[in-house]
This record gives C-alpha cells, structure tokens and sequence, in this order.
C-alpha cells in the first residue's frame, strides 16, 4: 500500500527499559541494527499497526508496555534502489513513518524474537538513547534523529539520568541539565537467538 507520492505508510518503535535506554535489533542473516518497525496495513490505525509489529518483531503484548508519546507527523525516508526488489522500483519510494515512544513495564524475559515463523531479528540489546544515530543504515539516519529529537522530550524521569545530553552538532538536548550519560549495557539473547549471522550473509533488501 502506497501513497501518491511512492511512500509506504510504516510505524516505528522506541523501546524503552526503566534506564531509559533503547532496545536495538539486528536483522536476521545480516549485520545490520535498527529499531523495530513495519508496514501499517489497510484498515489498521498507526497504533494497532505498532502493536502487531510490537509482538511480530519482538514477541511483547500490549500489556507488557505503555504508550508514552508519538511523533505528530509522518516522517520520511527515501530507500536508495540497492536496497529496493527490482519489482517495485520505479513506483516505490521509501517509508513515511509514524514513530511511538514505549515504555516496558514487562521484563526483559518477556522479549522473544521468534513470536512468529518469520522472525526480522536474530539479537538484540539495550543501548543508550542516542547511539542509534552513529549505527543505522545511512538513509534511516535523517529520520531517526527527527524521531528520537521529537520524542526526547517525553523521556520518563528515572532520578539523575532523566535526560540526555547529544555531543556535538546540532543533535546537543537538554544542556541545562546535569546527568549520568548512559553506556551501553551488556548483549542480550532471547530464546533461539545468536549474536554471529549465517554464513553467505547479502546486503538486506528494506521492505518494511
């Protein structure tokens, strides 16, 4: 489904843990990071569209999160014709995305990357707030620091490390503040996940 201008409508996700720090998923059979995401299907609101990708993606139900913030707009994405199915170049675009802040009130044995038969993540781990934007695909980049710019804003207050300091550029928020700058935590692995991809791994075609 595609608007007039070649554009796939899509949520994104913004996982949070009680350290404020975000979960980060690697694309099965590749080596590439990202944050949940998905394609909204016909009929589906943005919200219902996050909540199927929520437990397709990472294997969480509605109950095992709570709705902080969305974006106010689509936010857009053009997907450079590598990465695009032959089939569907010439009329496909990129992604115009509504993005959703959550926090998890679940645990993190609670995450399964094989909810489904057909799993986007073989690993996963938290990270801090904004080491997102020195690792996804370059074309995401744009996007992601409108995303997490916009949501930063709502981020929950957890005693000293309520809010996050971006170095350099444009990306520096909330300066008048003090804090603990979060490090990235330790891997994770749900059930059925490895951190090392199969062998033969191809560049990944974006679709969602």
């Amino acid at each position: 489904m595609l608007d007039r201008d070649g554009f796939r409508p899509n949520v994104g996700i913004v996982l949070l843990n009680q350290r404020n720090q975000v979960f980060w998923g690697k694309r099965i059979r590749t080596h590439s990071w990202q944050f949940p995401q998905g394609g909204i299907d016909r009929g589906e609101t943005p919200e219902q569209a996050m909540f199927r990708e929520l437990h397709e993606e990472v294997g969480l139900q509605p109950e095992h999160v709570s709705i902080v913030a969305r974006t106010r707009d689509w936010l857009r994405y053009e997907v450079p014709d590598r990465f695009v199915r032959r089939d569907a170049r010439g009329h496909y675009k990129g992604q115009k995305q509504i993005w959703f802040l959550l926090q998890l009130v679940g645990h993190d044995w609670d995450l399964n990357l094989r909810a489904t038969d057909h799993p986007e993540f073989d690993a996963w781990r938290w990270n801090d707030y904004w080491v997102p934007l020195d690792a996804v695909v370059e074309f995401k980049r744009g996007v992601y620091e409108m995303a997490l710019t916009e949501l930063a804003r709502y981020l929950p207050r957890h005693e000293s490390r309520n809010r996050y300091l971006r170095h350099g550029g444009n990306r520096t928020r909330d300066a008048d503040s003090g804090f603990d700058r979060l490090q990235p935590n330790h891997m994770e692995l749900p059930p059925g996940a490895s951190f090392e991809p199969d062998p033969g791994t191809n560049a990944p075609t974006h679709h969602d």
